[in-house]
């Protein structure tokens, strides 16, 4: 892809997908600490993430230099945009929560985040034209071989087919709205900033009715601490997080970006080691690595790719 059709270059979009799968790592420990603060549900978490992150959002365009578009989109064209990626990154995390209360967190994990590279890399191949090649399947095949290994290793696990059916829900909203961005990003005139802020304002009313049902406003002997946790919560693993993740994947291939964002288990592994006292085992330690070779393979790949194409000829 031309670096021109978006302004954003290639090894600039891998760095900012990078930091959102290290950033979306550390929402797990994050809503862990809520769940022992107060009796908010997964859903209310959900709603507070993205209703804050929204205002986080648009209080960071507030305070930045509005740049007028060379031309303008036509408004139908953003509202189209904005309600199809709020309703895949509602499916994507509605379902994803589900999915661990049915069947549980381990399943649950390697369904949605194993599934959505493969959807995502044949959605890629039929629909936007992008080929893996054989060392990009090698490397698909290493992240999600890593993936089960962090995952499923020395865990209980209870396979139910209702939840793995949310999980491939969950893993298809997730695909949906990453080959969205990239065709958008493809045809150019697509803006991060408006396509983050529409999906945000999309989801916020889509959540809001389930949030009510569940419980919207939690109780607490902590409103401190719970505070500043769901504050971080909105802030990094969200509103920073998907402006950049939004950014990134408008230039970079569908199959590399959701093979980067397996760094969100690898970051959420470190984590339980380093802050919550789990213990470092050796599957733990084999799948970090066989996921961080992915991860960094297919990224030079892209990089390499992307210097050919822009070389002069």
């Amino acid at each position: 892809m031309s670096n021109a059709v978006s302004g954003l270059p290639v090894g600039r979009g891998l760095l900012y997908l990078i930091i959102t799968g290290a950033a979306w790592g550390t929402a797990g420990a994050a809503a862990s600490l809520v769940y022992r603060t107060s009796d908010l549900g997964a859903l209310g978490l959900s709603f507070w993430r993205c209703a804050l992150g929204l205002l986080l959002l648009l209080a960071g365009r507030g305070l930045r230099p509005r740049v007028r578009p060379a031309a303008a989109e036509p408004l139908g064209r953003r509202i189209g945009r904005a309600v199809a990626t709020g309703v895949g990154l509602a499916v994507f995390q509605t379902a994803y929560f589900a999915a661990v209360e049915s069947t549980g967190l381990a399943v649950a994990t390697v369904v949605t985040l194993g599934a959505g590279p493969v959807l995502i890399a044949l959605g890629a191949r039929l629909l936007l034209g992008e080929r893996l090649g054989a060392g990009g399947v090698a490397a698909v095949a290493g992240a999600l071989a890593g993936l089960a290994v962090l995952t499923l290793a020395g865990s209980a696990t209870t396979v139910r087919p209702a939840g793995v059916l949310l999980a491939l829900l969950s893993a298809a909203g997730y695909g949906a709205m990453t080959l969205l961005t990239r065709w958008w990003g493809r045809g150019g005139g697509a803006d991060a900033s408006d396509t983050t802020v529409g999906a945000f304002a999309v989801t916020t009313l889509l959540l809001l009715p389930f949030a009510l049902h569940e419980g919207l406003l939690p109780h607490t002997g902590h409103p401190a601490r719970l505070l500043w946790l769901l504050l971080y919560i909105a802030a990094v693993p969200t509103a920073l997080a998907y402006a950049l993740y939004f950014a990134g994947a408008a230039v970079v291939r569908s199959a590399t970006v959701s093979v980067i964002m397996l760094l969100e288990p690898v970051t959420a592994a470190v984590l339980a080691v380093a802050l919550l006292g789990e213990h470092l085992t050796a599957a733990t330690v084999t799948g970090t690595l066989l996921m961080l070779g992915a991860v960094a393979g297919l990224a030079v790949g892209e990089a390499r790719a992307n210097g050919r194409e822009a070389a002069p000829v």
